[in-house]
């Protein structure tokens, strides 16, 4: 077995399934048979046998099936392989949906039936599992190597096991089974008595991809950047995050980080669904280059910073990206910002504020700046006037060509004015 994870998902499913097709069959629905000729026969005497067709029988009940509550993780597991569509033709399937979503759930199909072939009673066996299982995993697996990845997150609480975010990642809470043999190190209570978080990222390596390593760094880091979006608790990578190959001993690496999170931001079950969907959404819509991908790269250093002085700077130059391509002798940031993220009676307050921070970069670049518990609060509102506009473009309630946006609503406002006057 190379993929503890899929054989788990496949297994919990295959189990739940096959009792409720018995119990289906016990309250009497029918299990269709055909009829075929056994080979080898006598010509005058042919012999004959039934065939459950327990494919069909299946099929009927796919729509029952897809509401089991194993179901979406083994979905999930089968999405995250690379060989399903060499599995899928070995099964007999000539044309199959383009969506990865959708071959999972067709190989779940063909993987479940397999498991039942030819047979009356769905009593789910170790041979009839193991038979089906292999079958799977040498075709999915072929010329690959599993490799999983485990990272603890600081500042997050979760109320249930797991969060699935799909393609081999997830949100998982220490405790849960699928971490039985993560390393002890990763799961080892906290000083602070906040619960563990790890984040989970299982895929198939083949030949000639991109090394392991740095794909985990990438997915890690983009996950971060998803998280710090949606919350302003401060979300942090461990230093430490721990690698295996191929079920062989978990190794750890180094991460980046050293800042703290400023809290914990717990996900209540009801809000997976809105966690998901958002983190969905600013991977698919981040940009690799540009202002913008400029500014949010900045954003992410300030997060980093363990300093609110240090940090003031990154905050301000990803602002003026967006804000001020001018430059700075302008002197436009603050009324800017103020438009986009203040009320109409609070923007004089917000630049007057916002002015203000301006100057004390000078101050900390001279090494004047006040104390950093002075800074604190300013700085973390500035950050999240920024997370807000990175925010908002990313999910497109903004246009990414904010200094447009700033001024067309100041022009609205002078017209407001001469009309009041």
């Amino acid at each position: 077995m190379r993929n503890r994870q899929l054989h788990a998902a496949l297994a919990a499913f295959a189990e739940e399934a096959a009792f409720q097709l018995a119990s289906d069959a016990a309250d009497g629905a029918e299990l269709p048979f055909e009829v075929i000729e056994l080979s080898g026969s006598r010509r005058e005497a042919p012999l004959y046998c039934y065939r459950p067709l327990t494919a069909d029988f299946i099929d009927e009940r796919l729509s029952i099936l897809g509401r089991l509550t194993s179901f979406a993780p083994a979905v999930h597991a089968l999405a995250a392989c690379g060989g399903l569509d060499a599995y899928l033709v070995a099964r007999g399937e000539n044309g199959f949906p383009a969506q990865p979503r959708a071959r999972a759930e067709g190989a779940l199909r063909h993987f479940l039936t397999r498991v039942f072939e030819d047979q009356t009673d769905f009593e789910l066996t170790t041979d009839r599992m193991a038979r089906a299982y292999e079958e799977l995993e040498s075709i999915v697996m072929e010329g690959r190597a599993l490799t999983e990845v485990v990272a603890p997150i600081l500042g997050l609480a979760l109320m249930t096991d797991e969060i699935p975010l799909g393609e081999g990642l997830s949100l998982t809470r220490s405790g849960a089974p699928c971490l039985d043999d993560a390393p002890a190190d990763a799961t080892r209570p906290r000083d602070d008595g906040h619960q563990v978080v790890l984040a989970r990222l299982t895929w198939e390596a083949a030949p000639g991809d991109e090394a392991p390593l740095r794909h985990a760094q990438v997915r890690l880091r983009r996950l971060l950047t998803g998280l710090r979006l949606y919350d302003a608790t401060g979300f942090v990578l461990a230093r430490t995050a721990w690698a295996r190959t191929g079920g062989g001993a978990w190794q750890p690496f180094a991460l980046g980080g050293g800042a703290r999170p400023r809290g914990v931001c717990v996900v209540p079950q009801q809000q997976e669904d809105e966690l998901r969907a958002f983190l969905s959404l600013i991977g698919r819509r981040t940009p690799r280059a540009g202002e913008l991908a400029w500014a949010l790269g900045r954003f992410e250093l300030a997060t980093d910073r363990m300093r609110p002085s240090e940090a003031l700077t990154d905050v301000l130059l990803a602002l003026r990206a967006l804000l001020e391509p001018e430059g700075p002798q302008t002197g436009r940031l603050a009324g800017r910002v103020a438009a986009l993220c203040a009320l109409p009676e609070q923007r004089a307050q917000v630049t007057e504020r916002i002015a203000h921070l301006v100057s004390l970069e000078r101050s900390v670049v001279a090494g004047v700046a006040p104390e950093d518990t002075a800074l604190e609060d300013p700085v973390e509102e500035l950050t999240g006037w920024l997370r807000a506009l990175l925010r908002d473009v990313l999910c497109g309630h903004l246009d990414s060509d904010l200094r447009a946006v700033a001024d067309e609503m100041f022009a609205e406002e002078d017209a407001r004015q001469r009309t009041i006057v």
